[in-house]
């Protein structure tokens, strides 16, 4: 194709959804109280060290949490120090796990505890009697372990527990060896592997308590609660019924095109979440829910992701310049040990977003674009904005949660044929 539009695109409009909102919280003292319901004082004893297991997650507000915990233990007269629980991620090295959190504000300075990051992980034994149990040697060793992580369903399965918590003990700090071993095992067990792999932990380990994290609509921090260890399974299962309520959607099915300014891992473990998308690809079967989607095209990588680009594979149609900043080792390591090369598959990729629109647009089914049904958003944590096309104007009205806040106009581009910045349409 050549940059000279053959193609009219459809007029598009900036619309508004009420999503779920909780109230402004309280981040220092939330977290303060929560740790104070954990019996600290009849499980501890004080010098005792605490492993405090951070992820990759670009989770609203992770570093008032980690902090606020950190002083919580240190209150108590606990040692805590930071441990990277993120599997294979930042391409599966010490030194790239330190750089996420670094790019999270997590930091041996800015936490006041040391951050051990290193990939060495013990074994724990074997669950299903074939399936390996890890963990990093750091955390294991510790007199204590706190977990902090989101939960929030799944990009892969759906099941009473899906990410958390339980995740994070199995396959967080299990490293790469952890990771690859239970996303391998779930090809042959199915994902339940993940909450008995979790309570083996709990049963060999130090763990300690969680503390669960679930946002809102807005992806802001909307809940902060303590998992115990005896009550792991049936709290954080619970915490997920919220999560799942609470969960934005785009509210338009089906859709010809969807437009995705930016994947990344701090985005979703999968750059774009499939419970948003509606879309996955994976080795334990391909599914398409709500919202179907024809041909999906993301515009770039974020810079948080560090070059990460797992999940590229889960869009039709790309960019040059995405293309162009992926970090291959990193992402090659992740789609390995998650048992989804499929996923870092390179898609069709254009020197513009014209062209990559235009090729949308044709394989949808469409001469001209005047009919598309077409969505574009930031990225699938930020979904409260979004532009539409003008053929989807009723269910706009007809919609009690939304309102169109912008008039009907053609998209707008650069001298290089590229989108203007989001919401310039």
């Amino acid at each position: 194709m050549t940059p000279t539009s053959t193609i009219q695109l459809p007029e598009m409009a900036a619309v508004r959804q009420r999503l779920y909102s909780a109230p402004v919280l309280d981040v220092p003292a939330a977290v303060s109280r929560t740790v104070s319901t954990v019996p600290l004082a009849a499980r501890t004893t004080v010098g005792d060290t605490v492993a405090v297991a951070v992820g990759s997650r670009g989770i609203d507000r992770l570093a008032e949490v980690v902090h606020q915990c950190i002083q919580g233990l240190k209150d108590h007269g606990l040692r805590p120090f930071l441990v990277p629980a993120m599997g294979s991620h930042g391409g599966g090295t010490a030194d790239g796990q330190r750089a996420i959190l670094s790019h999270l504000g997590i930091t041996e300075e800015a936490m006041g505890a040391p951050l051990c990051s290193d990939m060495e992980a013990i074994s724990l034994g074997r669950i299903r009697g074939d399936v390996h149990l890890f963990c990093a040697k750091d955390a294991i060793e510790a007199d204590h372990l706190v977990v902090i992580n989101r939960v929030k369903p799944h990009t892969k399965f759906s099941a009473p527990i899906e990410s958390g918590i339980c995740k994070m003990l199995t396959i967080g700090l299990g490293k790469v060896h952890g990771a690859t071993e239970f996303h391998r095992s779930a090809i042959r067990h199915g994902f339940g592997i993940i909450q008995e792999g979790a309570v083996a932990v709990v049963e060999k380990g130090n763990f300690l308590f969680g503390l669960a994290l679930i946002e809102d609509g807005y992806s802001r921090l909307a809940e902060v609660s303590a998992v115990s260890p005896e009550g792991l399974i049936a709290e954080e299962s619970q915490l997920l019924r919220h999560a799942y309520e609470w969960m934005a959607r785009i509210p338009f099915d089906p859709l010809d095109v969807l437009v995705v300014d930016v994947i990344g891992k701090n985005i979703s473990g999968i750059g774009m979440d499939s419970n948003v998308t509606g879309r996955h690809r994976d080795v334990t079967g391909d599914f398409f829910t709500s919202p179907h989607i024809k041909r999906i095209f993301v515009r770039d990588l974020a810079p948080e992701s560090d070059g990460n680009a797992n999940g590229i594979g889960l869009a039709d149609v790309t960019t040059r310049r995405l293309v162009d900043a992926i970090d291959v080792q990193k992402t090659y390591v992740n789609a390995i040990a998650a048992i989804s090369p499929e996923k870092a598959a390179i898609p069709m990729h254009f020197e513009s977003d014209r062209q990559a629109i235009e090729a949308c647009i044709r394989t949808a089914g469409y001469e001209g674009g005047r009919k598309a049904r077409i969505v574009r958003i930031r990225d699938t944590k930020s979904l409260e904005t979004m532009m539409v096309s003008r053929a989807l104007a009723s269910e706009i009205e007809d919609h009690s949660g939304m309102d169109r806040i912008g008039p009907w106009k053609r998209p707008g581009f650069d001298g290089e044929g590229n989108l203007l910045k989001f919401g310039g349409v």
